[in-house]
Order: structure tokens, then sequence, then C-alpha cells
């Protein structure tokens, strides 16, 4: 009976618990530049946002990764083409990982972790924005998850054609 009782203890301290914790989240890069003002106020407000997202993962220690996530915002208006400003961000964060397998990793490190980094680069693009005296902007939130997702897609969809490449040669 005492072997009974050890074994669920083995087989817990075996079994890794997953771990994610913030350590530390900070801008990393930022710029605004508005290079048509003040004239760009004479013309009928009628913007066309183009909008840019990307992600980056570093690892920086044991257990430790850095992600930044980039976001682009580019204003043009849509009668004259001129540029409005542009708002470059980089937000990044530290966060301790472990415990999780290849695909679990992925996720955390492309969805999960740039999910908590997304409003502060939101509340940053905001607030300079207003700085410069336009129009609110509120960037929609992202879904990380779906992009994850097509991205997994595309990745077995390309292996798979790889796969059929080589065995028609």
């Amino acid at each position: 009976m005492s072997e009974q009782n050890q074994q669920p203890e083995v087989a817990a301290e075996e079994q890794q618990e997953a771990v994610l914790q913030i350590q530390r989240i900070y801008v990393k890069d930022v710029s605004f530049e508005a290079p048509n003002l003040p004239h760009i106020f004479h013309q009928e407000w009628k913007p066309k946002l183009g909008f840019d997202l990307s992600t980056e993962a570093v690892q920086v220690g044991e257990d430790l990764y850095e992600i930044t996530l980039n976001i682009n915002v580019e204003t043009t208006m849509e009668d004259s083409g001129d540029v409005a400003f542009i708002c470059e961000v980089k937000q990044a964060g530290v966060f301790t990982i472990s415990g999780l397998e290849d695909v679990q990793m992925a996720h955390c490190l492309t969805s999960q972790c740039p999910n908590m980094l997304f409003p502060y680069a939101r509340e940053l693009i905001s607030n300079l924005v207003n700085r410069g005296t336009f129009p609110a902007l509120n960037l929609s939130p992202v879904n990380f998850d779906a992009l994850f997702i097509d991205y997994m897609n595309k990745q077995q969809a390309a292996a798979e054609a790889e796969e059929n490449q080589e065995t028609q040669h």
C-alpha cells in the first residue's frame, strides 16, 4: 500500500508545472511623425489607416523570453494622399515561461504574450495620436489566437505540399 501512495507523488514530481509570469513590460522604441502639420488640418478629415503588426521572441536566459510587439500605424488623407501621421511602437516584455511542449511554447510566445502586451501598445498609440491633436484613434483588439492558428495551418499546408512534391519526383 505504501508503494501505491508513493507512485502518484513521483509522477507529480516528474511532471513539470507550466509557468507563465510577467517579469517586466516596457516600451522598447517609439516614434511619432506628423510631417504635414499644420496644413493637414485644413483638409476634410477622411483618413485611410494602414496598420502593420508583427512579433519577435528572443530567449534572453534560462526560461526567460523577451517578446516584442511591433505596431506601425500610418494614416493618410483619402483625397490628397498626404500623410497625416506615422506612429511606430515596439512594446516589449520579459516573461518567465517553462513547462510547455513545442506547440504550446509557440502559442505562448506568439499569442498569449503579445495578447498581454497589446493593451499597453494600444494605449501608447492612442496617447501619441492625441498629443498630435488628431481625432482619437482606438485600435480594435487583435485575435492573436486566430493569427496563430492561421500560421500553423499555413505551416502544415506548406509541409504537406513539400511532402507531395517529394513523392512525385
